[in-house]
């Protein structure tokens, strides 16, 4: 995926458990960094799971991210702390990522699998229900969530998310052959490849080299192969549901476009000028339209 430079700013926090705090400026949000993380094992394939979990009170907010990034982007940019404010915010990293399991093998990266994980969390914490909030590869797994479990999903919230990946899309975000540079175990390569235009800054580079290659390669194959949802089934999920996405962020600004008509309770909020990289940043519209929606629902 590509990335805003602005945002980029911000991915440090996700990298710096890999890295270690001495290579990186002073942060507001450090704990990530010496925090003990609590980690279960998915007894569906044995793979280990890491998450945390503030254990305040309200209703669950768990927050998933995007590809080649962790749960450490959800309060670096400080959306922990806006939602969090009455609500339980948990954060997981998802296989392939972060701390967790990074298998090489594409079959560990169906969605069923995915979901599995977020289930075994949800189990040890012993909750029931939790408000979604996902970007990108997140809000396509939370969305397989309150297709195949709607009992566990109070609302979802999907920033550039879409019900497919079409052949293709995932290269351009990158370039051309970048399956096959991951595939080489070649995480350099996989960076400068994305250098055709112009240098990376430090901080996007130093995140996407945090990365196992050979992870990454397995994911994105079965993103591109393993994850769509057809549109009938679309069409059954009764979880409300607000679709963030950039209007610049294509193909993804017309599939949702698809699934404001298909979903029966959803709503669609553009953001003017986001590409897919800059969904999330900055913060205060998407938390203003969350906030809204949520209000709405309790009305």
């Amino acid at each position: 995926m590509a990335f805003s430079r602005t945002f980029s700013l911000h991915l440090l926090i996700g990298v710096v458990d890999r890295f270690g705090a001495t290579q990186i400026s002073p942060s507001p949000w450090i704990g990530d960094l010496i925090e003990s993380m609590p980690m279960i094992n998915n007894p569906v394939d044995g793979s280990n799971i890491f998450f945390d979990d503030d254990g305040a009170d309200g209703e669950p907010i768990l927050f998933l991210h995007g590809s080649a990034l962790s749960r450490s982007i959800w309060r670096g940019l400080g959306y922990t702390k806006e939602l969090g404010a009455d609500h339980r915010t948990i954060r997981m990293d998802l296989r392939g990522h972060g701390k967790s399991a990074k298998s090489h093998d594409v079959a560990d990266y169906t969605m069923d699998k995915v979901v599995s994980d977020i289930q075994a969390v949800l189990r040890h914490l012993g909750l029931e229900r939790v408000h979604i909030v996902g970007y990108s590869f997140g809000a396509r797994t939370g969305l397989n969530l309150a297709m195949n479990h709607p009992e566990q999903v109070i609302s979802l919230i999907m920033l550039g998310g879409t019900f497919e990946i079409t052949p293709g899309e995932i290269g351009k975000l990158f370039f051309p052959g970048y399956l096959e540079v991951l595939r080489r175990g070649d995480i350099e390569g996989f960076v400068s490849g994305q250098e055709t235009a112009g240098k990376l800054d430090p901080a996007t580079r130093l995140a996407f080299k945090a990365n196992d290659p050979l992870a990454l390669a397995a994911y994105y194959e079965a993103a591109e192969t393993l994850q769509n949802i057809a549109l009938a089934d679309l069409a059954k999920i009764g979880i409300p549901t607000l679709l963030l996405i950039g209007t610049r962020d294509q193909p993804r600004f017309e599939q949702n476009k698809i699934m404001v008509r298909t979903l029966p309770d959803a709503r669609m909020v553009a953001l003017p000028g986001r590409t897919h990289g800059s969904t999330l940043y900055p913060i205060e519209p998407v938390i203003t339209a969350i906030r809204s929606f949520w209000s709405g629902r309790q009305a």
